[in-house]
């Protein structure tokens, strides 16, 4: 029986865990998640996605704020002598005396063909930089940031309006058969980690509130790779009329056409459309300050939304 500690947190994370506990050759011993946080509206306290399912299946599960300095849990896992640990989307980075415990290795399982997108933010940049693919990588947790040697990959396609959330949720229903494929490779020695080419590797750096605005100097492309890309967060958001109004869904009409931009060409039950630095883009749906979201077509005439206008001051 292959034994395993699972360190996990958000909803990403969740269908991999379960994968492995139905995995009859493999014993999850326990599973380590982040402390339960305040969410919503009325900030209540909200266990993580992995924790809930740990509790789900009857297996003991720790919080922890930080496991490198939490010297209680390190000699519990200790104790336990696992053969690997099992890390996807945990959220802590682990000190070489937490990599020490497994008798085989940590497995780590990263949302991009690395070398590729190492950081934070793999999902959203492979979209906002316009790729046409992506994909999961395990790999042996080193100190370094994502970079140590890869065991397996799996290739993912990016559609022209696939989305943040789409790409999530693809990753998370592909996830659990690389990650056992590599925990039984590994401990059956089929497979023979290959180094990392370290000279190209990219960084995936989180977005910030800020990096949502849109330059509809930009092009259609751009915009609309923004948009699609920071559906989750922080969400692409332009002003109309001095307010700001978030965008969240968007087509590209055409990519050639320069003219003066962020001016509103015409509106219809399709949307808005707007001429950008290059070519053309339809606002399909948006979400105005305080309210939900909702149709473009709607909003314009809510709104008082004229051609003519210019947005984005």
């Amino acid at each position: 029986m292959i034994k395993i500690v699972y360190m996990g947190t958000p909803e990403i994370a969740v269908k991999s865990l379960e994968k492995i506990i139905q995995d009859k050759e493999i014993e999850v011993q326990s599973v380590i998640t982040q402390p339960d946080r305040p969410k919503g509206r009325g900030k209540k306290l909200s266990a993580p996605p992995v924790k809930d399912c740990a509790k789900e299946h009857n297996i003991k599960c720790f919080q922890t704020e930080k496991i490198s300095k939490d010297k209680e849990l390190l000699e519990e896992l200790k104790k336990l002598n696992p053969d690997f640990f099992i890390t996807f989307a945990f959220g802590q980075i682990l000190s070489q005396e937490v990599l020490d415990i497994p008798k085989i290795a940590t497995i780590n399982l990263h949302a991009s063909l690395l070398p590729k997108y190492r950081g934070a933010n793999p999902i959203q940049r492979c979209i906002y930089n316009g790729d046409s693919k992506t994909g999961i990588t395990t790999m042996i947790t080193v100190l370094s940031l994502d970079a140590g040697d890869i065991c397996e990959t799996r290739e993912i396609d990016i559609t022209e309006n696939m989305t943040d959330i789409e790409l999530k949720k693809i990753i998370s229903e592909k996830s659990p058969e690389l990650i056992c494929s590599t925990i039984k490779g590994m401990y059956e020695g089929k497979i023979t980690p290959i180094k990392q080419n370290n000279e190209e590797a990219t960084i995936a750096k989180k977005f910030e509130k800020q990096d949502g605005l849109i330059d509809w100097s930009s092009s259609a492309e751009l915009i609309h790779n923004k948009v699609r890309s920071m559906l989750e967060y922080p969400t692409a958001f332009t002003y109309i009329n001095g307010k700001a109004v978030k965008i969240t869904e968007t087509k590209i009409l055409s990519k050639d056409i320069e003219a003066q931009s962020g001016v509103i060409l015409g509106i219809s039950k399709d949307g808005i459309e707007v001429q950008t630095g290059k070519g053309k883009l339809l606002i399909i749906k948006v979400k105005p300050e305080s309210k939900g979201v909702m149709n473009a077509y709607d909003f314009a005439n809510g709104y008082k939304i004229k051609s003519g206008m210019k947005i984005g001051e």
